[in-house]
């Protein structure tokens, strides 16, 4: 049920954790430094109050400086801020969970976290190499630890107050389902790729009858183009209505009942991303009437993160 028509201010309560997540996110994942930073604090400024990091981005630390900075110079309470960040896939092994999470806090310079995301369900061979390799170049995966295992370790982490809620990121509904039976902490979030081309219709529907809130990354389709963002239809709804095509994807995604990321780098940007409203009811249909189907982001097979070409039609 949508409370409002203006997402800007909408949060969606953590059925299985505490706290309210923020349904527009600003995710972290820049390659430079220096944009990484004033993107920071260009959504901060903008009005974002979810931030997306993990420690797979290696910049946990110019996140939290430009969160630091910006709160203080906007006189913003942590409270008031979401923050979630990522456990690699190398550091699957129980033992290695708990130090891998504080080594995120302390880059990250903050006391908790609001949310802790498994990054993907592979395990790779423990320990400092996040791409560990054999000879011919292939990633070196570890059979020694299941996904419960390290879930059991990250609801130790809650249990003592180390963060407020637990949760994964880029799996499936058939990997979830199990975890999701043998959880003792149900997880509060699921975080995958999804847009107009990639639904996720049956995991988000699973997502609801479960209490857990279905977070799109990619809404945009990573802004491949061409992509949902020249999608006729897309492009149809904007003029209509007078917004961007980013703006028609990014309702669309809040008015399915979710949250969403998006990571703009410039303040211009940051401002159009926020400035979301529902959609009238026809243009929403129409959205969902869209039948191309595309993946670009193709960790769900692999572990390793990378992003593909749209096939040619």
């Amino acid at each position: 049920m949508i409370e409002s028509s203006d997402f800007r201010s909408r949060k969606i309560a953590l059925d299985h954790g505490g706290g309210r997540v923020p349904a527009l996110g600003f995710g972290t994942l820049i390659p430079d430094a220096a944009t990484t930073t004033s993107a920071t604090r260009d959504a901060l400024e903008a009005g974002y109050r979810h931030f997306d990091c993990a420690e797979r981005y290696r910049n946990e630390r110019e996140v939290g400086d430009a969160l630091r900075a910006g709160l203080a110079a906007g006189g913003i309470a942590r409270e008031e801020i979401f923050v979630t960040t990522k456990l690699w896939n190398s550091n699957h092994r129980p033992e290695r969970v708990e130090p891998a999470f504080d080594a995120s806090l302390e880059r990250l310079g903050l006391d908790y976290l609001d949310l802790y995301l498994i990054h993907t369900p592979f395990a790779f061979k423990p320990g400092d190499e996040q791409d560990p390799r054999d000879e011919n170049g292939d990633v070196i995966y570890d059979k020694g630890v299941t996904l419960l295992d390290t879930w059991s370790a990250m609801e130790e982490l809650v249990d003592r107050g180390r963060c407020r809620a637990i949760g994964l990121s880029d799996i499936g509904l058939d990997e979830l389902r199990p975890l999701y039976e043998s959880a003792r902490i149900k997880p509060a979030v699921v975080q995958v790729e999804a847009h107009p081309y990639l639904p996720e219709t049956e995991l988000l529907e699973f997502c609801k009858e479960k209490g857990i809130v279905f977070l799109a990354f990619a809404p945009l389709g990573h802004g491949i183009r061409p992509g949902p963002l020249e999608d006729p239809v897309i492009l149809q709804i904007a003029e209509r209505i007078g917004k961007t095509p980013a703006q028609v994807l990014l309702a669309w995604a809040i008015q399915r009942g979710g949250a969403l990321l998006t990571t703009p780098r410039t303040a211009a940007r940051a401002r159009e991303n926020f400035d979301i409203a529902a959609l009238p009811a026809e243009a929403f249909d129409e959205i969902n009437r869209i039948e191309t189907r595309q993946r670009y982001n193709e960790v769900v097979k692999t572990g390793s993160p990378g992003f593909i070409p749209r096939r040619p039609q």
